[in-house]
């Protein structure tokens, strides 16, 4: 499920499904964009402008038509999903309702859903593939197309990704007298820090490969990022302690490595002047949520309105504030909306997953590494 400020469900299922998008791209079209038979179906209402790339205009009537929306994990309250449907009704008088899910709940849905299917959802990243290679969506590119990274799409709309995560740091102000802004700030200090459980969340493996990719590692070489910590570790620096909401409130968490909508939104909920997040300046990993569309949409005008809008302009604000950062970096935010996110200056170095075959492997390895190299020094 997606609950206000825990944004990070989706994310740590990534590494379970993983596996099985490596499977089914060796049997399927992976992202190579092969057409799929019923790929662009037009779905239940018969109406969709489904093989060309429409307009957010031209699909306004269309969806009106239909005059409603069904969307699966993406309530109100995550990613301010609540701004776009309240857009969407008073702009275009399109009717929403949301099943909070899974991502792979979302899928499952999508796939055995007959009667009434879900139109649109919102998965993790490595679910917008595995979707593709299960016959799953409905192609739709949006005129935003060509703003859109390499790796936040695939090749022909099958899914697009419209906000990310990126590691960052959470630090308490009234704990540590200079807040990090790289990892080797880290490094120098005294304070312990929380990284999470390795050996089973996504979000703390991507830390171990944020740090490895800062000190010239990638997805194929994890080490850089386990001599990092195994140093903090003898220094007695891993931190036992869970950043969580009501631990981060009574100030015992002193430095987080966590997504940075986590880090600014427990930032804006415990007190924006006791807390300050930064991206980690020598690199990090950067990774995010994909739009998908179901194949066979009861309204597949409307999801492509909803895509559309989510990619404009209004949307991509929508989403900044819920403390998601949009995907198009042409996008200028309200002043009091960027003042609350992190500097996007401090991304030039996030770096995606490019490799998730490897990285799919490494996972696989990196709890007993863990466990080995750093978890057996922790004190």
């Amino acid at each position: 499920m997606k609950t206000a400020g825990t944004m990070k469900k989706s994310l740590s299922l990534m590494a379970m499904v993983l596996s099985l998008v490596i499977v089914l791209s060796a049997c399927g079209s992976g992202t190579g964009g092969n057409d799929k038979e019923g790929g662009n179906a037009g779905g239940a209402s018969g109406a969709s402008a489904a093989e060309d790339n429409p307009t957010l205009e031209e699909l306004v009537p269309l969806a009106q038509k239909e005059g409603k929306l069904s969307s699966v994990g993406m309530p109100d309250s995550w990613a301010n999903w609540k701004g776009t449907w309240e857009d969407l009704k008073s702009k275009y008088n399109i009717e929403h309702t949301d099943t909070d899910m899974s991502s792979a709940e979302e899928l499952a849905k999508f796939e055995n859903e007959k009667k009434n299917p879900p139109d649109i959802g919102d998965v993790g990243i490595a679910f917008g593939p595995f979707a593709e290679t299960k016959g799953l969506t409905l192609k739709y590119k949006t005129p935003y197309w060509d703003e859109i990274p390499a790796w936040g799409k695939d090749d022909d709309g099958d899914w697009m990704v419209p906000y990310t995560g990126t590691i960052s740091f959470l630090c308490n102000k009234t704990l540590v007298d200079k807040c990090p802004a790289s990892w080797e700030d880290i490094n120098n200090g005294s304070y312990k820090v929380f990284v999470g459980d390795v050996t089973k969340a996504a979000g703390p493996q991507m830390a171990v490969l944020a740090a490895a990719m800062a000190f010239g590692g990638d997805e194929t070489n994890i080490q850089p990022g386990l001599d990092y910590f195994a140093r903090l570790a003898d220094q007695g620096r891993i931190s036992k302690v869970d950043a969580s909401i009501p631990n981060l409130q009574k100030g015992e968490v002193a430095v987080a490595i966590m997504w940075d909508f986590l880090s600014v939104g427990n930032k804006e909920q415990i007190g924006a002047d006791k807390f300050e997040a930064h991206i980690p300046s020598e690199g990090s990993v950067i990774s995010g949520y994909a739009s998908v569309i179901n194949k066979n949409a009861a309204s597949p005008n409307a999801a492509k309105l909803a895509r559309a809008y989510i990619f404009s302009d209004e949307g991509q604000i929508n989403l900044a504030k819920g403390f998601a950062r949009p995907i198009r970096s042409s996008v200028t935010l309200p002043a009091e909306v960027e003042s609350k996110l992190i500097p996007s200056s401090e991304y030039a170095n996030a770096k995606p997953v490019n490799d998730y075959k490897a990285w799919e492997k490494t996972t696989k390895e990196l709890p007993n590494l863990w466990l080995e190299q750093v978890q057996s020094k922790v004190k």
